[in-house]
């Protein structure tokens, strides 16, 4: 059965219904058989009322006006009686006017429907929007012309830019986006989508503009999503396969754990941390001695001790959520110096920084003073605070220092 087709029926059988309802008073008949005999019986009765009044009078026992009252009184008995007579002959007329409403009613609205109607909607595939090219190079026509009359719409450039990438036309989608003015430059969002965009431009190259366009963007927000991932991109170009592994790193708690995505980012940061391996070792990057010095300087600066849930607020932590431990510094930039990803399940956990952990491109945890070290249940599964973590810090770890306590302990406003 079509869709048209059904429609149809169930419209019919919604008519038939309502009219059912509507109609049914006009049809109900009254049950003539038993009318009948009742009337037939009080008729009879009349006769020797009226009878017995008769003979009163013509005995004298009753009046001449008061049998006259007396024989009213009768005749409206009588008509009350013969009324519903008239009211089944009413009724039979009502049968008449709902058989022809029942039939003029569905009649009358389908012709309204096929002359004022739109009777092809009734077909799903009419119904679906349809919007050719000539319409979208038409309303992008019309949102050029409306940017010449007010170029300063930086909204206005946005959308047009966007909309010209969706189509493809990278050149009109980044000369739209070089008028998007301030908006563009304090949005980190518009800062990847304008260096994407661009970088088509220039055969799928992030050098130059668009390289600075995401350098910008994650000064803004470091965490930027497209950003971090248009960076590991340019990297890559630039056979920097350390900073492939740095920007990926920092996209990958972004990612739902365990999804598609985020396994085969996982993969493609392994595979750069061992090409990025590789180089090192080709270059004549020496191990022995020296390196054995580099490891015993990093143990030497460590930063060691044990990550516990307080029982105030372990309930509200799942075995599978993720958690981060992070040691920062504790003046300047709020960039990890360096991260540890792990669940929940794991607690209480052992940890230990030093220098060889920390991520490609920062400073060294021996740089500073005192750092800053947090543990965080993150409820939403990313590595930037979210409202409803569970979360613990302490401040003031000399580089060196082992044992550190750090106890998970708040709930993230």
């Amino acid at each position: 059965m079509s869709a048209t087709t059904g429609f149809i029926l169930a419209a019919a059988l919604l008519v038939l219904a309502i009219l059912a309802i509507l109609l049914l008073p006009l049809w109900r008949a009254p049950r003539a058989s038993s009318a009948i005999d009742r009337r037939q019986a009080n008729l009879d009765i009349f006769r020797d009322q009226l009878g017995e009044l008769e003979r009163e009078r013509s005995a004298g026992a009753l009046a001449e006006a008061d049998f006259e009252q007396a024989k009213t009184e009768l005749q409206r008995r009588l008509l009350e009686e013969v009324q519903p007579e008239a009211v089944a002959q009413e009724r039979t007329g009502g049968r008449k006017t709902a058989l022809a409403l029942l039939i003029a009613i569905p009649l009358a609205a389908t012709a309204g429907y096929l002359i004022l109607g739109k009777p092809e909607a009734l077909d799903p595939l009419q119904t679906q929007a349809r919007v050719s090219p000539q319409q979208i190079e038409s309303m992008l026509g019309n949102l050029v012309e409306k940017l010449k009359a007010n170029p300063d719409d930086s909204k206005g450039w946005v959308m047009l830019a966007r909309s010209y990438k969706v189509l493809g036309r990278f050149a009109e989608s980044a000369e739209a986006y070089s008028h998007g003015g301030a908006l563009v430059d304090a949005e980190p969002v518009l800062l990847a989508d304008y260096a994407e965009v661009l970088a088509q431009t220039q055969g799928g190259s992030f050098d130059g503009k668009p390289g600075q366009l995401i350098a910008r963007a994650l000064k803004i927000d470091p965490d930027e999503p497209q950003a971090l991932f248009l960076a590991g991109t340019a990297a890559s170009e630039r056979k920097d396969f350390s900073a492939v592994a740095e920007y990926w790193g920092r996209l990958l708690p972004q990612l739902e754990p365990g999804s598609e995505e985020a396994e085969t980012l996982a993969a493609a940061v392994t595979k750069a941390r061992e090409i990025a391996a590789q180089m090192n070792e080709k270059t004549g990057i020496k191990e022995g001695s020296v390196k054995l010095s580099k490891e015993a300087a990093a143990r030497k600066e460590s930063i060691s001790g044990e990550v516990t849930i307080s029982g105030k607020v372990a309930s509200q932590a799942r075995p599978d959520d993720l958690l981060f431990v992070f040691a920062r510094a504790e003046e300047g930039s709020r960039m990890p110096l360096a991260v540890m990803r792990t669940r929940v399940a794991d607690l209480p956990l052992t940890f230990r920084f030093d220098d060889s952990m920390v991520l490609p491109g920062g400073k060294k945890i021996s740089e500073f003073r005192t750092v800053s070290l947090e543990a965080r249940v993150a409820k939403a599964g990313k590595a930037q605070s979210s409202s409803g973590d569970l979360f613990g810090s302490i401040k003031g770890i000399k580089p060196g220092s082992k044992n550190n306590k750090l106890v998970i302990d708040q709930v993230q406003p």
